[in-house]
């Protein structure tokens, strides 16, 4: 736990950014830390980057205050690195990471080994969004706060869905709740709601999708060519994962898309058995243990042989751990 007081502690300007390619929770945690800085600490010049926000935030309250070209003369007297495993993966915002005077690392990822000044990271909470909502002073939480950090929670958790939901994190909605936000404009606008682009390459994901390892695995992929022809961005094609994941009988789920010739964008997700997490580390990228992902090259066939070796070598060890208890 960190006391974000003496954090803040003779600070005027303070950098707030998350990783790239923005989801909800990175998105939340920065906007609701963003507000509350803004809302007790009016004398602190607060910035925060992130990269282009994906169409489903447009509307979230504070988006349009996102930065997303750095001044490389800015020298922070505070940095918050939120919702990110390593410095990398911060893009540009990482050149102001090195400036600053002081650095605060918040994150929930397993992958994190700590590189700020400062680290709180613990890979059991549910989300970043979560871990922002314990270092603040409840009683001095913003609206726009509780909103942001809500919103973190439902991505991060697929509604409350996955196993990363605990007691703790149902409590700290609830506490959010009761600040008298709209939680199902929240969930239905920024999870839900998609566009009919959207739609139709979700439809073509699970249209090619192709079970493996005696269908205990479901793979899809979309080329960027399928992208051009619907119209789509990346982040349009945020939650196809894990509604592949949602397949009966399915242990886990591999969804590719591809970034340019011979090289695609990698998201894992699994259910009980499988650490994707530790497969994605070694392919260079990182995650949980029940989601993860990489970048990685090759034809879609080098990918997916690749990551189901990892996968079934998982599966084989925990059948051969039955077998021995039997």
């Amino acid at each position: 736990m960190i006391n974000l007081a003496k954090e803040m502690n003779g600070v005027r300007t303070a950098v707030i950014a998350g990783h790239i390619r923005p989801d909800g929770d990175a998105i939340g945690s920065c906007l609701g830390l963003y507000f509350y800085i803004r809302e007790n600490y009016p004398e602190v010049s607060c910035k925060v980057y992130l990269e282009e926000t994906p169409n489903a935030y447009r509307n979230v309250c504070g988006v349009d205050e996102i930065r997303h070209e750095i001044d490389e003369t800015e020298e922070p007297d505070v940095f918050f690195c939120l919702d990110c495993a390593d410095e990398k993966r911060l893009g540009a915002a990482g050149k102001l990471l090195g400036k600053a005077k002081h650095s605060v690392c918040i994150d929930h990822h397993i992958s994190n080994g700590g590189f700020g000044d400062v680290n709180y990271i613990v890979p059991q909470a549910s989300s970043t969004s979560e871990l922002i909502f314990t270092v603040l002073d409840e009683e001095k939480i913003p609206f726009h706060t509780a909103e942001a950090l809500y919103m973190g929670i439902v991505h991060d958790t697929g509604v409350f869905r996955h196993s990363c939901t605990s007691p703790e994190t149902m409590e700290i909605a609830a506490k959010l709740m009761r600040k008298g936000i709209n939680c199902s404009q929240i969930i239905n606008t920024t999870y839900y709601e998609k566009t009919y682009h959207q739609n139709q390459i979700l439809g073509r994901a699970l249209l090619e999708s192709i079970l493996l390892l005696d269908k205990k695995i479901i793979f899809s992929a979309i080329r960027k060519k399928d992208m051009d022809f619907y119209c789509v961005e990346p982040s349009d094609l945020d939650g196809i994962v894990q509604i592949l994941m949602s397949t009966a009988g399915t242990e886990a789920a591999i969804f590719l898309y591809e970034i340019k010739s011979h090289e695609y964008k990698v998201s894992m997700r699994s259910k009980e058995i499988i650490d994707v997490s530790e497969i994605a580390s070694y392919f260079g990228g990182g995650g949980h243990i029940r989601a993860a992902g990489c970048n990685m090259q090759g034809s879609i066939y080098d990918v997916v042989n690749n990551i189901t070796l990892h996968m079934e070598k998982q599966l084989r060890k925990k059948q051969n751990e039955e077998k021995q208890q039997v």
